[in-house]
This record gives structure tokens, sequence and C-alpha cells, in this order.
């Protein structure tokens, strides 16, 4: 591992002493994962990005009709 020193303002710090606390992890096993998360945030919003980017270019359907689903349209039940 790394040694990594950041500077953070006094409430933020308090505020993650009192969750570490709760939780029972140490400032660097809290900050690790609240990176991991982060990072992964980060990885599933440009999945997303490049799934809209890829629709936008390329509608669905023939002729760029949004058509899809409708196969599936008589397959839905709504219920009472």
């Amino acid at each position: 591992m790394r040694t990594v020193q950041m500077t953070l303002d006094e409430k933020l710090v308090s505020q993650v002493d009192q969750v570490i606390r709760e939780l029972k992890i140490s400032r660097s096993g809290f900050t690790r994962q609240a990176l991991q998360d982060a990072l992964e945030r980060y990885r599933i919003h440009k999945l997303e990005e490049q799934h809209r980017k890829g629709y936008v270019a390329h509608p669905s359907g023939k002729n760029g009709t949004n058509n899809e689903f409708t196969i599936w349209e008589a397959e839905q039940e709504w219920g009472d």
C-alpha cells in the first residue's frame, strides 16, 4: 500500500470520525471504501453515458423509429 497525505476540512474529518467509531473501522479503511465506491459510480456513469450516446447515434428500430420493444407489447400484463 501507499501512504497518501490529504487536506480535509475539520467538519468533514469530524463527520468521518463519528462514522468510523460506529463502524469500528479506521479512517484509512473508510477512505479506501469511499474511494472504491466513488470509482465504481464513475465507471457506471461512463457506461451509461456511452450507452446513451450509442442510442443517439444509432436509434433503435427500422429507419430510426423507436419500435425496439413493440414486439413485447402483447406480452405485457398489467393486472386489474
